[in-house]
């Protein structure tokens, strides 16, 4: 193993697997034994001592098993990060900010020097990712080791090729727990948040994107991996375009300071939800019908080609939904996605590519991907497994592009659910805060015409 592997990691190895490591490698306890707990070293988790014991009287932890057993016959072994990058990476993109993104960008990289933790909070479409480039070109360009972090692994898969074509000279680490390539040391990586609880006090610059997505919301293992991957004097910026109370806690209590951001990148404002009340929809469902309206729908995708996203509830009800859909709209051609779908990254990848007009999926879309002109249609958008929060971001896969900034959202609900009339709500009062700062820009541009 080379010594670069084990800078700013943490890896759990038996002492046979550790023979050959360099001698700055230093040893640390995987397991502590209380008299009544077991508390991992890596997770953190606190663990009854009857429910982690193995036949042997050793104790293993079954919080962060999909990382690795780990246990009281193994321990983590650790390389301070030094910081070893002797190239400075160039931005190498070309694009351009609006005057309000430029705003928040100078203000993150502000932060990034200053080692503080910040919140972007950015309607979805505002264009987080390039407001990132100016801050990330500074860290890089000083020598500091960064991550983007993000709870979804679709989101991590959007983002990379993303950095990839930002900072074209840049060897950028992509780390999943789908990931076949082996670990490499880099300057730069994307990563989903399980997959920092393998690093120690590694990075200078530390990036939160969809912060409020699960699994990471309410996690106090991936809140402490956080925490524990950043140095102490590292900074810690979070993203997102529905923060949580707790995060928004955190900022009346100034302990995180904040941006805001009311409008996309294109000037245009948020597309608005329609709901129809359709009380009787899964029953139709269920015996191979379309309800009428939403079959008008279809059929108009059919003759104008247009791509959209169909969201149901339940992973249990996919199939019953796309049999109705090829039964009555056969000429309309799309696949299911579901959070353990074997084949969810290549089916993913048909619909960015537009092989199929359609993915009829659950709330594992309903954030970090990008599909230009697609309309969005949830179907039982009351149901308890949609909060605001999702319902806003599903909304928000709507009109993304600069050639398409409008679309269609429509809702089909069996009653009017809170949920969905607080979606409503605040889609509406950030677009009046959008128009308002669209108005004040239109002054401001008459002002200085001369």
């Amino acid at each position: 193993m080379q010594a670069n592997e084990l800078y700013g990691r943490q890896l759990n190895l038996t002492v046979a697997q550790a023979s050959d490591l360099p001698v700055n490698t230093q040893r640390l306890m995987s397991m502590q034994v209380t008299a009544s707990l077991v508390q991992c070293q890596r997770c953190h988790s606190r663990l009854k001592r009857a429910w982690a014991q193995l036949p042997n009287q050793h104790y293993y932890c079954y919080q962060c098993l999909n990382l690795g057993r780990i246990s009281t016959l193994t321990s983590l072994y650790h390389i301070p990060e030094p910081n070893d990058f002797p190239n400075r990476p160039k931005l190498t993109w070309t694009g351009t900010l609006t005057p309000q993104q430029t705003a928040c960008a100078a203000t993150i990289q502000a932060k990034f020097a200053t080692h503080q933790r910040h919140l972007l909070w950015a309607v979805t479409g505002a264009g987080k990712t390039e407001m990132l480039f100016p801050g990330l070109a500074w860290a890089l360009a000083q020598g500091l080791r960064v991550a983007v972090a993000s709870p979804r692994v679709d989101v991590c898969l959007e983002l990379y090729p993303r950095l990839q074509a930002a900072f074209a000279s840049l060897d950028i680490a992509l780390l999943h727990g789908r990931q076949t390539e082996p670990y490499r040391y880099c300057q730069l990586t994307v990563c989903t948040t399980h997959q920092l609880l393998r690093f120690r006090a590694a990075f200078d610059v530390l990036i939160i994107d969809e912060v409020d997505a699960f699994p990471f919301a309410a996690n106090p293992r991936l809140t402490y991996a956080v925490t524990q991957a950043l140095k102490s004097t590292g900074a810690l910026l979070y993203l997102t375009a529905t923060p949580s109370q707790a995060l928004l806690r955190q900022v009346r209590q100034h302990q995180l300071s904040i941006s805001y951001l009311p409008l996309r990148f294109h000037q245009h404002l948020l597309p608005v939800i329609k709901v129809t009340l359709r009380p009787n929809w899964w029953r139709q469902i269920q015996h191979g019908q379309l309800p009428t309206v939403l079959r008008r729908w279809l059929q108009e995708y059919a003759q104008t080609q247009r791509r959209f996203l169909l969201f149901v509830p339940r992973v249990s009800q996919l199939a019953l939904v796309q049999a109705a859909v090829q039964q009555n709209i056969p000429e309309l051609t799309g696949l299911t996605v579901h959070s353990t779908d074997p084949d969810r990254l290549a089916k993913v990848q048909q619909m960015r590519s537009a092989t199929v007009q359609y993915l009829i999926t659950t709330t594992i879309l309903e954030r970090g991907v990008t599909f230009p002109g697609i309309d969005v249609i949830v179907l039982g958008a009351d149901d308890t497994i949609f909060s605001t929060a999702a319902l806003v971001q599903i909304a928000g896969r709507v009109g993304r592009s600069k050639e398409r900034p409008t679309g269609l959202v429509r809702f089909i609900c069996s009653s009017y659910a809170r949920p969905v009339k607080q979606a409503q709500r605040q889609i509406k009062q950030v677009n009046r805060k959008g128009r308002r700062l669209l108005n004040e820009l239109s002054t401001v541009s008459t002002a200085v015409t001369p």
